[in-house]
């Protein structure tokens, strides 16, 4: 009867999702982000069309070659004219997939009955951010909010200084240096683009960071809670790593990547009195290479938020050290349709397999992390080194409108705004061989909630949740970060 209740609770609010569209009229359209495309009507033009021309405008730093690598057509191309539509919206989507522009459009204009040329304007992004950093440690912010009474102890502060598109390739150079509950220092360069073909490129990492508190390992009187240790007087850990990345892209869609990186690890002596096996040598300190190999295929409309299309990524690592050493395969999934012009459905999936199963606590991570967590479940840590979720969403956009930007720039000249009801559920398994007192391994787990997202420019989504879980726990749940 349970099971009925959440059926007929989905079904209910779904019905209510449809119908409360039709207020959304009474509000200002603002065009999808991205934006919709245009072509000549298919009855005036011939069977098949030439592209004659190829016209790109709007953008100032980017390389123009680097918009057409994205293109899925070529200046003197014949294409037929039923396909005509689906390539300048497919131009549209990868276009806003390098997270090069704001805003693009692109329009076929008819020159004549058998010619076409292609208009793309692009309005490009805001480059450099020398901004002030600040960001709660937590694993989220219901985390921080309720169980940590929202401490500005845990928080980080500092200075992010972000370049992107450095070189107008796409390339990005990030510093950051950030005080506060961490103390930490890194650099990095990505440059997607080193050779001619635009094909291949490097990713280069330098970094150090140290706490003077630390989770030793889960507490022993609290199942599925994190335990903290904390000296006012010396830093409990600290790490420094190196990393370099060879990435190799066929495809527009498709992309392998080649990484291997050097880490260390010292921690302090008062965390193995704590947690033994906190590290597998039971020392204080762990130096280990990390290599791996990941294959990512991307095919959303809109990364940020997806509303329609595929994408998904597999990888394989081998970390080599005594303090840790194991196998890892991990992979998610995220598949995204529409049911009715303003009903979406997204299903996504994701699982981690360790071996051997025997892992070190610094190994035996699994869900709870803001890269991998269960809705509802956001207050629990569940370890493990197999296991996994399954997601199901319904959303449907209520109302999509643009506000005036107080900002004088042609090119930020609107803040798009759109806001989506959604209901959902969520699967999840976490399998360790020694699991205590955890109330969540090993079993079954299922949440299920609803929602309101309100997406806007920069990529900035806020989701606001209320969720219940099978302990029987329901509250308001608040997240800012890309889902998986």
């Amino acid at each position: 009867m349970a099971y009925l209740g959440r059926i007929l609770f989905i079904f209910v609010l779904f019905s209510f999702l449809t119908r409360i569209n039709a207020y959304s009229q009474l509000i200002e359209k603002a065009p999808p982000s991205p934006v919709a495309v245009q072509a000549a009507p298919l009855d005036s033009v011939s069977t098949v069309v030439v592209l004659s021309d190829i016209v790109l405008t709007g953008f100032k730093k980017t390389k123009s070659y680097i918009i057409q690598r994205e293109l899925p057509f070529i200046k003197g191309q014949s294409i037929p004219s039923s396909e005509l539509i689906d390539k300048l919206k497919l131009a549209k989507q990868q276009l806003m997939y390098t997270s090069l522009f704001v805003d693009v459009d692109v329009r076929a204009v008819k020159i004549d009955t058998g010619h076409v040329f292609i208009d793309i304007r692009v309005k490009e992004r805001w480059y450099l951010f020398p901004i002030p950093y600040f960001k709660i440690v937590s694993r989220n912010f219901n985390t921080w909010w309720v169980e940590e009474n929202h401490s500005l102890d845990r928080v980080e502060y500092g200075l992010k200084f972000m370049q992107n598109n450095v070189s107008g390739r796409n390339d990005n150079l990030n510093l950051w240096v950030v005080g506060g509950y961490t103390q930490q220092f890194s650099l990095r360069y990505d440059n997607p683009n080193i050779d001619n073909k635009l094909k291949n490129g490097i990713n280069f990492g330098i970094g150090f960071r140290r706490n003077r508190e630390l989770n030793y390992g889960m507490d022993s009187a609290r199942p599925n809670k994190i335990g903290f240790i904390k000296q006012a007087d010396r830093f409990l850990f600290n790490e420094s790593y190196i990393d370099f990345a060879y990435t190799y892209r066929p495809a527009i869609r498709t992309r392998h990547t080649f990484r291997a990186g050097y880490g260390n690890i010292g921690i302090d002596d008062s965390v193995i009195k704590l947690n033994p096996t906190y590290f597998a040598n039971k020392g204080t300190r762990s130096r280990h290479l990390d290599l791996s190999y990941n294959l990512s295929y991307n095919n959303l409309d809109y990364v940020p938020y997806p509303l329609k299309g595929f994408s998904g990524d597999a990888a394989l690592i081998k970390r080599f050290g005594d303090a840790s050493n194991y196998w890892q395969i991990n992979s998610r999934g995220n598949y995204n349709f529409k049911t009715s012009p303003t009903t979406y459905i997204q299903l996504q999936a994701a699982g981690v397999l360790r071996f051997p199963f025997n892992q070190p606590y610094i190994a035996n991570n699994l869900l709870g992390s803001p890269s991998l967590y269960m809705r509802g479940l956001e207050y629990y840590v569940i370890e493990g080194v197999a296991g996994g979720v399954a997601r199901g969403t319904v959303k449907n956009q209520v109302l999509s409108f643009n506000v005036r930007s107080p900002l004088k720039s042609q090119s930020h000249d609107k803040i798009p705004v759109r806001i989506f009801l959604k209901a959902y559920g969520d699967l999840g398994y976490s399998y360790t061989p020694n699991y205590g007192i955890s109330r969540l391994n090993n079993k079954l787990l299922h949440t299920w909630g609803f929602g309101i997202d309100v997406v806007t420019f920069y990529d900035i989504v806020l989701r606001f949740e209320y969720s219940f879980n099978q302990l029987g726990d329901k509250s308001i749940y608040f997240h800012t970060q890309n889902e998986w």
